[in-house]
């Protein structure tokens, strides 16, 4: 067994002001003042083990800590403590929009959003129209971005993820912008990614999609890891957690 992800008791907080200042006339006015800050812990002690080819999901309720963690895999965030190792090249795709220019067309931002995760010319000429194709954007390449609607844009951003060369995907609840047929069409590429050896690490409210696409599932509460099983255990415990929080309410 070939682990692709691996973490030991990483923890990521961050420091919470009471009172927000809005504007520099509020500066000005109250120089001295102090801020109090609260300690949020995002992600607290979270240790796991994600395998080569493993389509793994991870699930909890807003809140949970779950982007942090997926940030902190992706070397986004810098962790407080703990270790991360991470075995391969990352495709993160945890942002809506990130690395596109929206003055641009969308022919010049998947020229420059290829090149810059590692694409060389050539293989993107190759790749250009296969880019293209599963965006089902062909009409609106020379469009500029800003005229995208976020499901267009989530489009043409999975298609470019998926040409990249990487060893481990990341996603991050950005498919649910996308309309239901290309949240299928998307989700119908894990076996194909997986097939070619590729890990899949992914974040969804959808519980079906998890159900339905993933090897093992991480739930996570209040930053905590909570249960680390296949997809029908952590779901049934999920369900009871909210079901108990409904109660209490």
């Amino acid at each position: 067994m070939t682990i692709a992800i691996e973490t030991h008791e990483l923890t990521k907080s961050f420091r919470l002001p009471h009172e927000v200042r809005n504007s520099i006339r509020e500066y000005f006015i109250h120089p001295l003042k102090r801020v109090d800050y609260e300690k949020n812990v995002a992600v607290d002690r979270v240790s796991f083990e994600v395998e080569e080819g493993e389509c793994f999901g991870i699930i909890g309720p807003n809140g949970s800590g779950k982007s942090t963690l997926m940030k902190l895999i992706a070397g986004i965030y810098r962790a407080d403590a703990g270790e991360i190792r991470v075995r391969g090249m990352l495709s993160p795709f945890i942002e809506l929009g990130v690395g596109f220019d929206r003055d641009l067309t969308a022919r010049d931002n998947v020229r420059i959003n290829a090149t810059l995760l590692g694409l060389s010319k050539r293989e993107l000429g190759r790749r250009f129209d296969d880019i293209v194709a599963f965006a089902e954007l062909e009409r609106f390449m020379d469009e500029k971005l800003k005229n995208f609607s976020s499901g267009m844009e989530v489009r043409l951003a999975y298609a470019i993820a998926i040409q990249v060369d990487f060893d481990i995907l990341l996603l991050d609840e950005v498919l649910a912008v996308g309309d239901q047929a290309f949240q299928e069409k998307c989700f119908a590429t894990f076996d194909q990614l997986r097939a070619e050896g590729k890990t899949i690490v992914f974040v969804s409210h959808d519980l079906e999609a998890i159900r339905n696409s993933c090897d093992r599932v991480l739930f996570l509460r209040n930053g905590v890891r909570e249960f680390l099983g296949t997809p029908e255990e952590a779901l049934d415990v999920y369900a009871a957690t909210r079901h108990e929080a409904a109660i209490g309410q």
